[in-house]
């Protein structure tokens, strides 16, 4: 399998950066792993409408990584990494908006 270009929006490396130490390790790890693999048997496609990729959430823990997959391109664009509860994906449009 080839490798993926992962991308972490500059939100999101802030996100990452504040969370506690065992989960920021892990998430890390699992974005790392995403180059290999973007859609590991943890991972589930969200259905979303109106996108042109693919939209992916990993759970790790309470916590959510939101990625979005443009495979012509062989690209994975990381937008968020929340918590869940309260995270319930309202602001999926903003954030792919911010990729455009």
């Amino acid at each position: 399998m080839s490798n993926y270009t992962v991308y972490i929006a500059p939100e999101t490396f802030q996100e990452i950066k504040n969370l506690p130490g065992n989960i920021r390790q892990r998430v890390r790890q699992a974005i790392r792993d995403l180059a290999e693999n973007p859609r590991p048997s943890d991972s589930k496609l969200l259905d979303k409408p109106n996108f042109d990729r693919e939209l992916w959430r990993q759970r790790i823990d309470n916590w959510r990584i939101v990625y979005a997959i443009t495979e012509p391109d062989k690209l994975v664009d990381i937008v968020a990494v929340r918590k869940r509860p309260p995270y319930d994906y309202g602001d999926l449009e903003r954030l792919f908006e911010q990729l455009e």
